[in-house]
């Protein structure tokens, strides 16, 4: 069966959010096209890494080729809706692959499938029909600026973090291993 590559050329929204209460979240990653909507499982980290590496290749096609990438984006253009609903998974986010389209002046973000060996890196922004699945998604400077605040937005709405260790609380107490694991009943409710 040959790989299916979903292409979002003008998105009108690119999105990380969850699903679930902090500590039992699930990621996803959502684009949205006219009234296509697609849904991949992403892990905590990935969505990190995604951010950061959106922040420094902004950074670079700015000085590289002159681009106007804004450096913050209004909070106003920030996306805080909660994800589309039904939430219905495509597939589980295995590699990731960023690139900068200079003739629509698009980064451009690609989702591969998770598989069971290594994928070759050919297969990263290619329309080869062997390959896994894949999600292609073209953003504007200031759309793909506006994604990666909102990512780090999600990603630190979750527990809070230990004081001592960095960890996160939860809410029944935390054995923390900088007190030689005594367990400390903290209180963790929202201010």
């Amino acid at each position: 069966m040959s790989r299916v590559i979903h292409v979002f050329r003008k998105p009108d929204r690119f999105v990380a959010g969850t699903v679930g209460e902090p500590g039992d979240r699930t990621f996803y990653l959502q684009a949205s096209e006219d009234v296509r909507t697609i849904s991949v499982t992403i892990e905590k980290q990935q969505v990190v890494v995604l951010a950061e590496r959106l922040g420094a290749l902004l950074e670079e096609v700015a000085s590289r080729f002159g681009a106007d990438v804004p450096e913050h984006v209004p909070d106003d253009l920030v996306d805080t809706e909660p994800l589309g609903v039904p939430v219905e998974e495509e597939f589980r986010v295995g590699t990731m692959g960023l690139g900068w389209d200079a003739d629509s002046g698009a980064v451009v973000v690609e989702l591969l499938a998770i598989t069971e060996g290594e994928v070759d890196e050919t297969v990263v922004l290619d329309d080869t029909e062997e390959g896994p699945d894949a999600v292609r998604v073209f953003l504007t400077p200031v759309a793909a600026r506006a994604f990666a605040e909102r990512a780090d937005r999600v990603v630190n709405a979750g527990r809070k973090p230990c004081p001592l260790c960095g960890e996160p609380l939860d809410p029944a107490g935390h054995i923390c291993p900088r007190q030689n694991g005594y367990r400390r009943d903290v209180d963790v409710t929202e201010d």
